[in-house]
């Protein structure tokens, strides 16, 4: 019997369930190849599993522990937290721990120690695990009960889901980058615009952006509700995994005639820069038709945009400039390699000399955590993902979401703007 035309989210998960194909809406059974915590979920799943009088995991190469939310540790709890994670990891032999100058921000860290790739099922307690989409996986955050549960098995279970598949066409303009074409995509079709549903993201300009920029537009798929954010497994995709990835880097592409609920079409050439407006990713707006709004704060990283691609960004727009006295601008690198090649290509002294703060690799401010909390009243541009009441501290503090080039230009102009502003 001929198999029918599937989607990639099809496509890998009739693969890991062993049937020769899936239906949307179906549940199924599927098993790990990897599974994540940190800081903050790991103990909740930690406790979980300990309460089972289970002696061992299913696999101790399965399973990575991140410390990046917290850390270096903020306060007692945090660093109890951690403790209790590192004390687990102690006890059943888990490979990969990462902690102080091992560790990065999870999302940033994993694919480039080369831990995911193509037809992974990927699980995290984490909603933005996401973004290993980018590299061909089926990866989604889960609660931290289902991750003990998967700690003990090894597997976990799914409802297939439906997909929408979204086209981008044309030639980028200058300074838009992947972060505007995920955050325009949220503005058009809403925070619950995919629920549940896998984002199937494709066309020409994707072909066309790096992996840093696809790692973003997985990332946020969340952000529109969606289950995965997937992307086929091309050149750049191989180019990427090779020398990292250990195991075999099979093609993934959706089949001609796969069954799509809706496909949405995008041309490029007509996306400007944007940003989000408080208090949702999807309140999105032209930075050219803002009024002046004038900022206490940028963030520059996160697992969104902390790579060593985004920080090269920021530094053609800070070099030979300076942060506006009013703004305090926080860069942070998501890994100790990317702090490592930011420092190596000259960019961490353009931003000191421009009068920022480097933040070791942290989640930091992106949660309200740390390292940049804010307060009432205040105002942060950020290229994190999420800019809910409260998100980045005080619950009448705002949060608006743009590129590493509109966060750099602003720093510099204390006021939201483009590099286009600064004459770039």
């Amino acid at each position: 019997m001929k198999k029918r035309p599937m989607t990639l989210a099809e496509k890998i998960l009739s693969l890991k369930s062993g049937k020769g194909s899936v239906e949307p809406g179906e549940l199924i059974e599927v098993p790990v190849d990897l599974t994540l915590a940190n800081d903050i979920t790991g103990p909740l799943a930690i406790k979980v599993f300990e309460k089972t009088g289970v002696k061992k995991v299913f696999d101790p190469e399965k399973i990575a522990l991140v410390m990046d939310h917290f850390t270096p540790n903020k306060d007692i709890k945090s660093a109890e937290q951690v403790k209790l994670c590192r004390e687990f990891a102690k006890k059943f032999g888990i490979k990969h721990y990462y902690e102080g100058g091992a560790s990065g921000i999870e999302h940033a860290l994993l694919p480039e120690l080369g831990l995911v790739g193509p037809w992974d099922v990927v699980i995290g307690a984490d909603s933005h695990t996401c973004t290993y989409g980018a590299l061909g996986a089926f990866a989604t955050g889960v609660g931290s009960t289902d991750l003990a549960a998967a700690w003990i098995t090894g597997k976990t279970w799914f409802k297939v889901p439906e997909t929408i598949k979204f086209v981008y066409y044309g030639k980028l303009k200058p300074w838009v980058s992947g972060k505007d074409l995920i955050l325009y995509t949220i503005g058009d079709i809403g925070v619950d615009g995919a629920l549940y549903k896998a984002m199937e993201f494709s066309g020409e300009a994707i072909k066309n952006l790096s992996m840093a920029e696809r790692m973003t537009m997985s990332n946020m798929a969340i952000e529109a509700g969606a289950k995965v954010g997937l992307m086929e497994v091309d050149r750049k995709t191989r180019c990427y995994l090779r020398g990292r990835y250990k195991k075999e880097i099979k093609p993934l592409k959706a089949d001609k005639g796969a069954k799509y609920l809706e496909v949405r079409e995008y041309d490029v050439s007509k996306i400007d820069p944007v940003v989000a407006m408080p208090h949702l990713p999807s309140n999105v707006k032209p930075v050219k038709e803002l009024p002046r709004i004038y900022i206490d704060q940028v963030v520059i990283g996160s697992c969104t945009n902390g790579r060593l691609e985004d920080l090269k960004v920021a530094a053609q727009v800070l070099k030979g400039r300076k942060v506006n006295p009013n703004v305090r601008c926080i860069i942070i690198p998501a890994t100790p390699r990317v702090y490592q090649e930011a420092l190596k290509k000259g960019y961490l002294r353009i931003f000191v000399e421009a009068g920022a703060i480097i933040s070791p690799p942290t989640c930091g401010p992106c949660l309200g955590g740390h390292m940049g909390i804010l307060a009432k009243g205040e105002r942060a541009i950020a290229t994190t993902n999420r800019n809910f009441v409260g998100r980045m501290g005080h619950p009448e503090s705002e949060v608006y979401l743009a590129s590493p080039a509109v966060a750099a230009a602003s720093a510099v102009l204390g006021y939201i703007a483009t590099p286009e502003e600064l004459g770039l």
